[in-house]
């Protein structure tokens, strides 16, 4: 029976298996699990006690948290509307038959390729009141009387931070729906011309029609790696200028990594896990719905 066991297929996919959910135990369900418990304590550099749900409660009853909160939802619509937006417009003008057309598609991948930190560092110098570009031309048209620190006031700070998000996630976002209108049957344009149709009309008749499974998943894988975003805004503002682009994810990590407050950190993880579990649902059913309707993903 043993010998039996052993030669039968599942035991083999079990044991083909096994290495790869023991590390991801190991990294992912060990980890959950004691931020989880730590989160009912209140863990300090010093030591840790349980106390129940009060880290829970005190979030639940804090202002400056929801605040937080509703920050970050901003800042992750923003950000992820206009990567949707411009990549959408990107990947149209892409894809038009004008010459030079590979080279202008080769040109959209730098911010993509570029790591995060070095693409954020010029970003800093662009922003700078006193020697970067923006600032400086603003000036020369007229349009500001001195030198503007970008990321020194509340509003600027946070919608350069956006700006700044948007540029970095875009060139993906653009390639998708490239990749997606390629797919695009000709003979359903040739079709439509034929028949007259204009080009907005073909454009929200066929194109967005065809497009529509990539739009709808790029746009919640979006939302996740926007919500998730900590690089951009802590190298940019460490989330202030007085916490004007704290997100949870900063605050998250304000709390329990510069603050010492691992047990009020810890649940504020569990919170931005539980959230990103939500997203992810929603994502697999978008999949089953896409794949359902459309018959591929």
């Amino acid at each position: 029976m043993l010998k039996g066991l052993l030669r039968s297929q599942a035991f083999f996919a079990w044991m083909l298996i096994a290495p790869a959910a023991l590390y991801l135990m190991m990294i992912v369900a060990w980890p959950l699990v004691e931020t989880i418990r730590l989160s009912f304590t209140n863990a300090n550099i010093g030591g840790e006690s349980y106390i129940g749900t009060a880290n829970y409660e005190k979030l639940l009853s804090s202002r400056k948290f929801s605040q937080t909160v509703s920050r970050t939802f901003y800042w992750m619509f923003l950000s992820v509307s206009f990567k949707i937006i411009f990549g959408l417009i990107g990947a149209t003008l892409l894809n038009a038959a004008i010459p030079g057309r590979a080279i202008f598609r080769m040109l959209v991948m730098p911010p993509w390729i570029v790591p995060i930190a070095i693409g954020c560092f010029g970003w800093l110098w662009l922003y700078n009141g006193h020697f970067g570009i923006i600032s400086g031309m603003l000036q020369y048209v007229g349009i500001l009387d001195g030198p503007f620190e970008f990321l020194a006031y509340k509003n600027s700070a946070f919608y350069s931070a956006v700006i700044t998000d948007v540029w970095v996630g875009l060139p993906m976002v653009t390639i998708f729906m490239l990749a997606a209108m390629q797919g695009v049957p000709r003979d359903l344009y040739e079709a439509a011309y034929v028949d007259g149709a204009s080009r907005w009309y073909r454009f929200r008749r066929i194109t967005i029609p065809q497009i529509l499974p990539v739009i709808i998943t790029m746009s919640i894988l979006s939302i996740i790696w926007t919500f998730n975003s900590f690089e951009i805004i802590w190298i940019l503002t460490e989330g202030g200028p007085r916490s004007a682009t704290t997100t949870l994810i900063i605050d998250t990590y304000k709390m329990a990594i510069a603050n010492f407050k691992f047990g009020q950190g810890a649940a504020r993880a569990v919170i931005v896990v539980s959230l990103l579990s939500v997203f992810s649902l929603v994502y697999l059913f978008a999949l089953h719905q896409i794949k359902k309707r459309f018959g591929a993903v």
